[in-house]
């Protein structure tokens, strides 16, 4: 058999170079940095060193993640073969009177060609505030001296939204280490607590973009959301599974991504992102299989998210802010399984395939909400020069 594989082998540089389907040619190269964001990981690159029109981004972004990749693993890039490792980040001045920095979020397809931004990503914005500061967007002038911190407010153009966020600096550049600790990653880092401002109808201009609490789509009943993300949520009792799955029993369970998938498609037609099912966006909206927590467990409510179809190790941080908004909408799925009492009277406690989060919500007194909030961690892991073929 070894010997057969040899053969194959192209003998002389000649052979080489006729079994060639391209001339030789160097590879391509960007300035970029490197980020953990909460629970994912995304290349950086300022706005100002890519190409003017948007439109010359999608092959450059494909090339440095290792999209697409048939076999799943984006090893030929700095993509991890899932989705919350297929993402791109792009910072720049803002364009916005009540930011310091634009953020423009593109996730990509793994297998396929897609360079999606029709959504933010809650996790990688914690990472946004630190690259600000360490890339010299955002000066250490316009830092906190006395309290040693900066809040940089960012611009998401995905949504239109703004996000506050707050960390600490050392040196004139956003601090890594730190005593909080986020399931789902290992160790603590320094905390970057993270404001969304008025949060709702971040694509749709509406809390509730199919004007009501229920829907129903396949027999399934359907609370659709849009704050922070456009979402939609799903009684695990009603699909006839386990709200505690693990993601890899969920994507084991015969027909049940196809079930949620189609779910989710007619509710983002009828939430208005697309014309019809068939071309609702891989990343928007979201969904989540929510269920009542075990007495004792330490959270209010459970969830198992999926982003871009595949179910989520965490929980998306624009998911968390939704279901903590949908649980305080009566006779929603989500408040249908959300205890009565808060194990943490400052929000709402999610539980998720690691662990559990605490969302804060502040609410006006017409009911809107003003303010979401959550803590993560974030660190640069690297900056130089990136490639790609």
């Amino acid at each position: 058999m070894l010997s057969r594989a040899f053969h194959r082998l192209p003998k002389t540089p000649s052979q080489l170079t006729r079994s060639s389907s391209s001339t030789p040619r160097p590879q391509s190269s960007l300035p970029a940095s490197y980020y953990r964001g909460g629970t994912s990981r995304a290349v950086f690159f300022n706005q100002s060193d890519l190409p003017t029109k948007r439109t010359d981004w999608a092959p450059i972004f494909r090339g440095v993640i290792g999209s697409p990749d048939p076999y799943g693993r984006q090893l030929d890039g700095l993509g991890g073969g899932i989705s919350s490792l297929s993402k791109v980040c792009v910072v720049g001045k803002s364009t916005h009177p009540a930011a310091d920095v634009d953020y423009t979020f593109a996730a990509l397809g793994i297998k396929n060609t897609d360079v999606d931004y029709s959504s933010n990503c809650g996790n990688m914005v914690s990472a946004v505030g630190p690259f600000a500061l360490d890339s010299g967007l955002f000066t250490a002038q316009d830092a906190d001296a006395e309290s040693n911190s900066a809040v940089v407010r960012i611009h998401n153009t995905n949504t239109g939204k703004i996000v506050h966020a707050t960390f600490p600096v050392v040196n004139g550049e956003a601090a890594a280490s730190g005593d909080l600790a986020i399931d789902g990653v290992s160790g603590t880092a320094a905390a970057i607590k993270l404001d969304f401002v008025e949060p709702a109808g971040s694509r749709t201009g509406k809390l509730l973009p199919t004007n009501g609490v229920k829907d129903v789509f396949d027999g399934v009943e359907a609370t659709c959301v849009d704050v922070a993300n456009p979402c939609v949520f799903v009684k695990a009792q009603d699909l006839g599974v386990s709200g505690t799955l693990t993601p890899d029993e969920i994507t084991g369970t015969p027909g049940l991504l196809d079930r949620l998938d189609s779910i989710r498609r007619q509710a983002g037609a009828k939430m208005g992102l697309a014309d019809g099912p068939e071309s609702v966006p891989g990343s928007v909206p979201k969904i989540g299989i929510v269920s009542t927590p075990e007495r004792g467990s330490g959270v209010d409510l459970v969830v198992r998210a999926l982003s871009v179809g595949q179910p989520h190790k965490a929980v998306p941080i624009t998911v968390a802010l939704a279901l903590a908004t949908a649980a305080r909408l009566e006779g929603s799925t989500v408040a249908e399984v959300t205890s009565a009492e808060p194990v943490d009277s400052s929000g709402i406690t999610i539980g998720h395939a690691s662990g559990s989060i605490l969302v804060g919500a502040t609410f006006g007194d017409d009911g809107r909400l003003e303010f979401a909030t959550v803590f993560r961690t974030a660190r640069r892991l690297f900056e130089g020069r990136i490639f790609w073929k």
